[in-house]
């Protein structure tokens, strides 16, 4: 039996003889693929795939066909009457505009204070300023704490009674202020907050694309007779532009998903409603009055903005062939 085996091994990969002496592939088709890189690498790739297509892709799907129905977290979900109902309540939804409004005036108020507060401070720190590591730790030690531990930290701090803000401008005559119960305030009080937390990060972004620029450029703009201020506006900050990029796409993903930092920082999925944004208002609707197929519409809605973020930068990145 060894040797019937032995045979047809030495069969099936055993070369034709070519005219020019060399020795053809004589493996079939089937073979070769086996062969192949994609099959032997399988492995390592599947299972991770697998997972990924069943529990986030398959997920997406079915919260797509969720939204479709009239689901309300009782029995079972009737898919034969498939309808867009959920997305035109939506359409007429007041609640929804304003939460789509504050949605984005958080993304855009967040991401670009961020990379300005975080290119400021990378251009300071590039200076090679003295104790320059220990600031660098410092500023980037908030981007280690989770959404929650911040949360609990300026719900603190904006405090109406024993507030640090409060009791600070207090001795100048000022407030107090309810940083988290007005309307008016609680926005911006949040988007501060965030900023705290997240421009550590975007300045180690532009920090680390400030030390890989060639020394020489530095050198030849000084040659020139430019000015520090004049150097790094026209001739470093332009190199910056795909960490800015980058950093960008990163912030408005995590302004997307702030629920949980809503959450802590108001003590609920009620917020007031200048901070109401699509995400605690998906969860209310969902797990508050049970709508769980209106609370899957507003997840598609909030599916398709993250997609026009992430999308173009995708798109850009497999131009440059970097995917």
């Amino acid at each position: 039996m060894r040797n019937v085996l032995d045979i047809l091994r030495s069969f099936w990969q055993a070369g034709d003889a070519r005219t020019d002496g060399g020795v053809a592939d004589g493996r079939s088709s089937s073979r070769r693929w086996l062969d192949s890189d994609f099959v032997q690498s399988a492995p390592f790739w599947l299972p991770p795939f697998l997972l990924m297509g069943f529990f986030v892709y398959a997920a997406i799907g079915w919260n797509f066909l969720l939204s479709l129905t009239d689901f309300s977290g009782f029995g079972t979900p009737d898919y034969a009457n498939l309808s867009l109902r959920n997305y035109w309540a939506m359409v007429q939804d007041p609640q929804i505009w304003s939460a789509t409004r504050n949605t984005f005036v958080l993304l855009v108020a967040f991401t670009l204070t961020c990379l300005v507060v975080g290119l400021v401070l990378a251009l300071l720190l590039d200076r090679e300023i003295r104790f320059g590591r220990t600031f660098r730790t410092v500023y980037l030690l908030p981007f280690a704490l989770s959404f929650i531990v911040t949360a609990q930290f300026w719900r603190w701090m904006y405090n109406v009674d024993n507030g640090i803000i409060n009791e600070f401008i207090g001795v100048f005559g000022l407030g107090p202020y309810s940083w988290l119960g007005s309307p008016r305030l609680v926005l911006g009080s949040v988007i501060f907050a965030l900023v705290w937390q997240f421009s550590g990060y975007t300045m180690i972004i532009y920090l680390a694309a400030l030390r890989s620029i060639p020394k020489d450029q530095y050198e030849a703009a000084r040659v020139d007779g430019a000015s520090t201020v004049r150097m790094y506006w026209r001739v470093i900050v332009p190199q910056l532009r795909p960490a800015m990029v980058s950093a960008s796409v990163v912030l408005m993903l995590f302004a997307l998903k702030a629920f949980d930092f809503l959450y802590a920082i108001s003590g609920g999925y009620r917020p007031r409603r200048g901070a109401d944004i699509l995400a605690t208002k998906m969860v209310r609707e969902a797990f508050g009055t049970n709508e769980w197929a209106y609370g899957s519409a507003i997840a598609i809605a909030l599916f398709v903005l993250s997609l026009a973020v992430i999308t173009p930068y995708l798109y850009n990145q497999y131009k440059r062939g970097n995917l």
